[in-house]
Parts: C-alpha cells; structure tokens; sequence
C-alpha cells in the first residue's frame, strides 16, 4: 500500500477580482473551493491513474468534515486522524496580481500526535510512505524524522518532499525518492542554478548522501532523473500552462505508483513527467486520460 501523509491540510478559497483595490469594497468575479494539501494532491493523482493509496494526516472540525466528504464523494481511501481544531482555509486572491493569505492549521495536542504516530506504525516492508507539505502547530519539530524512523524499523520505502535542513536529514536517511524543483536543490547546496549542466553535480551528490532516486524539475526547461552512475533528461512537452499547482506532486506521485506498479525506473521517469505536466496542463490535478495523451510526447534521453 502507498499512503500519502499531509500533516496540514487546507481548504483552499480561490477568489477572482478585477482590479482588486486594497482599503475598498471589492466584488469577485469567480470563486471556488480546492482541497488543498500536498499529500491530498499526492493521492489524487494515484487513484486517478488507477493505483490503490490511502491518504492520512490530521483533519478537524467542519472544515475537515468537508475534506473528508471530498474523499468520500470522490471514492478516495482515507484514514485520517480527527482532532479537535479546525483543519486551515488559505485565500488565494487573483487580480492582476496574485495574493495569498496561508492559514496557520489546527493545533495537534500530544494525544492526536501519538494516535497517528500509532497508525503509522502499523505499516510494513509491503507498504510506501509519501511525507509532503508543511507540518501543523503543535506536532514535534521532528515529526517527519520520527515518521522517517518507523518506517525504517519495520523495513517499509518512504519519499520525502520538503526542503532546506529538513530535506537534509531525509535524505542521509536513504529515501526511495526525493523531488526538489531547480530552487530547492540550490537552496540545499547554497548555489545557483543556470542550466541542466549546473544542476548535474548536485544531483548526483544527493544520490551520494543516501536517495535512491532523485528527480528533479526545471519548470519549461524539463526534468532531471538520477539513477546510480545514470543520468536523464526529459525536455518540456509543449503546451498551455493552465496551472502549476499540483504539477510537483502529479510529478512525485507518478514515479513512485508507477515503480511499484512494477514499472522500470526509466519508464517510471517518463511516466512521472507525462503526470506532470499533465497537470500543469489543466485546472485540476489530471485525469488517467490526460496523462496517457501526454505520455505519448515524453521523450527521456541519456545526458
């Protein structure tokens, strides 16, 4: 089983305003609601593309009702712990500029930690565990280090998705796979980057210091994938940016169904970019058939 670990989730309020005025009544023009959370995006995409997952993580008043309605509605497995606060609601405002206002997230008391701790530790050498997204208020400073540790003691692949020291430590603790974009990985060594060739170094030194895969994505100018001694290259499949958000997700969540679908990890790459970029291409996080007519287009070559 692969379950997708979101320690913050959100509610996401998506507010359109022409010419949005600070200080003055505004009037919007389009508003929706998103479930926000990047282990949430993590699982679907997963069941989207047909693979069994389980997303869990901490979820709280009517706010995480309707979260777990979300999941119902959708038929998405689920196995969250319910706490007392209210799960968080982010605004995002888009005028002619974009805004966002990012909610702190309901504060975890000891008790609800350890009842998610205790569900973790349920999990086995059969099972991948994906920690994405940023923690709640209240939950130990090392929470993903003491998730990291029980995956290890009972023999079960864990995927971190974080950054700066936090990504550090995830790494010298040999994930399956680590997923920095071209700013994170150069945030983690205090460099930057150009061009695929400056990122190359880097990436391989990851692998040095304990990820078994790394991939990592350029925005329009591709992805990078290390594979031992290996490293490949795939070039923006071209097309209509819709949407980013999701995209690094779809990305991270594509490599790992599809290699423990049984995948090759070059094909599993090339299905992580086709993911991608699927998403990009669209409003929402895509859909299996999105991603089938993009995978046809991925080219992934030697570098």
């Amino acid at each position: 089983m692969i379950y997708s670990v979101t320690l913050n989730p959100s509610i996401d309020y998506i507010i359109h305003v022409d010419d949005f005025v600070e200080g003055s009544l505004n009037r919007s023009t389009k508003d929706y609601i998103n479930v926000g959370g990047k282990g949430i995006m993590v699982s679907k995409l997963l069941t989207n593309v047909g693979v069994e997952n389980t997303a869990t993580g901490f979820l709280g008043g009517f706010t995480g009702k309707y979260i777990s309605d979300w999941f119902d509605n959708l038929r998405m497995p689920h196995d969250f712990i319910f706490v007392e606060d209210n799960t968080r609601i982010n605004v995002k405002l888009k005028s002619s500029s974009e805004s966002e206002i990012n909610g702190r997230g309901a504060n975890i008391k000891k008790q609800e930690q350890q009842q998610f701790l205790d569900k973790i530790n349920g999990i086995d050498e059969n099972d991948t565990v994906i920690i994405s997204g940023s923690s709640s208020p209240g939950l130990d400073e090392d929470i993903v280090d003491q998730i990291i540790d029980i995956c290890k003691t009972n023999g079960a692949d864990f995927v971190v998705d974080t950054s700066g020291s936090a990504l550090i430590r995830a790494i010298k603790s040999k994930p399956l796979l680590i997923k920095p974009n071209i700013d994170e990985i150069g945030e983690l060594f205090g460099k930057t980057f150009n061009n695929k060739e400056d990122v190359i170094p880097y990436g391989k030194k990851c692998l040095e210091l304990g990820a078994k895969y790394v991939i990592v994505s350029m925005g329009s100018n591709g992805a990078l994938f290390f594979d031992k001694d290996e490293v490949y290259y795939s070039p923006r499949v071209e097309g209509e940016l819709v949407n980013s958000v999701g995209a690094g997700d779809s990305m991270l969540a594509g490599f790992v169904g599809s290699l423990k679908s049984g995948k090759n990890p070059i094909d599993s790459f090339k299905f992580s970019v086709a993911c991608g970029t699927a998403t990009a291409f669209c409003e929402d996080i895509a859909d299996k058939k999105s991603v089938e007519n993009i995978l046809s287009k991925v080219v992934v070559e030697d570098c």
